[in-house]
């Protein structure tokens, strides 16, 4: 068979059920290539993926005999402010596929000498902002081993909701250990679920930042914080913090937080969550932390110019 595939938010980060479905492909003989519009190739069936919900859809003409669509930009609903999987829209891979070996050679240029891939799914937090809880679930479970998508590779960029919830946890930062790559949690981990143990075994992970987030103001994450910066004694270029803002939060809060992150000795990350809606305070917040150069010499935002960022 001819197969088709579109990733439909674009080519700036590698689209993992893709490469695992012309991976799956691939094993079984078929051909598998990126759709071209303007060619109008005709295929037997054409995959479309999309993450992001405010991604256009792909609007060119696709000659297909089947379109299967999938993935969060698809088949998240918002109701009634709260986001609703729906499974009928959703791109569910065959088991064989699921597993396969991603095919890292879609993004050549994305991928070269990294590994990407989930070793847990699902989160018990169900924050409304997230749409993990409402897909995969309000429990992390583990779903493959480092071996499924890495091998060998330099860095390895992990996409897990919530990896320390699993109950395997311990086992698979063991896998990391061993593995002597590079680790980047990109989705952070979640610094309520470090103990003892937890901060022994990610200091002998190989990491250039160690991603956490704060998102919810009415956690007291303070003392977690400190503890762990003094158990690790990293800098404040390998810690790293996403602060969640314009979501249930005042500005006073938003200062706290960053404030607070700044003086344990981490560097702050604002994320807003409604950025075409945002009050420009907070616009202006997040240019102000994120501009590095600026936040190191500015210290209170009372005294920040948007003209200097």
């Amino acid at each position: 068979m001819k197969i088709g595939l579109i990733d439909v938010d674009g080519h700036n980060f590698p689209n993992l059920p893709l490469m695992k479905l012309s991976a799956y492909h691939k094993q079984k003989g078929d051909s598998v290539e990126w759709v071209i519009p303007i060619e109008n190739s005709h295929y037997d069936i054409v995959y479309m993926s999309k993450v992001f919900s405010f991604t256009p859809d792909f609007q060119h003409f696709v000659n297909a005999d089947e379109i299967i669509k999938g993935g969060s930009g698809y088949c998240i609903d918002v109701v009634d402010g709260k986001e609703v999987y729906n499974a009928a829209r959703d791109l569910n891979l065959p088991p064989d596929a699921e597993h396969a070996y991603p095919d890292y050679g879609l993004y050549p240029e994305l991928t070269k000498d990294t590994a990407y891939g989930f070793l847990t799914r699902g989160c018990p937090r169900g924050c409304g902002f997230c749409h993990v809880a409402a897909k995969e679930g309000r429990r992390s479970y583990k779903v493959a081993n480092l071996s499924e998508f890495w091998n060998g590779q330099k860095y390895i960029k992990l996409l897990d909701p919530n990896l320390l919830a699993c109950d395997e946890h311990i086992e698979l930062l063991y896998q990391l250990i061993d593995s002597r790559a590079y680790v980047d949690f990109t989705q952070g981990l979640d610094i309520r679920l470090i103990g003892k143990r937890e901060k022994e075994l990610l200091k002998q992970i190989k990491v250039k930042i160690l991603h956490f987030a704060w998102d919810n103001p009415a956690d007291d994450l303070k003392g977690k914080f400190a503890d762990f910066k003094k158990a690790t004694q990293y800098s404040s270029r390998k810690l790293s913090v996403y602060v969640l803002t314009n979501y249930d939060s005042t500005h006073e809060q938003d200062l706290y937080r960053v404030y607070t992150l700044r003086d344990l000795g981490y560097d702050p990350y604002v994320m807003i969550y409604d950025k075409e809606n945002a009050p420009r305070i907070t616009r202006l917040l997040q240019r102000w932390v994120n501009n590095k150069r600026v936040f190191k010499t500015v210290l209170r935002f009372e005294d920040f110019d948007p003209k200097m960022a």
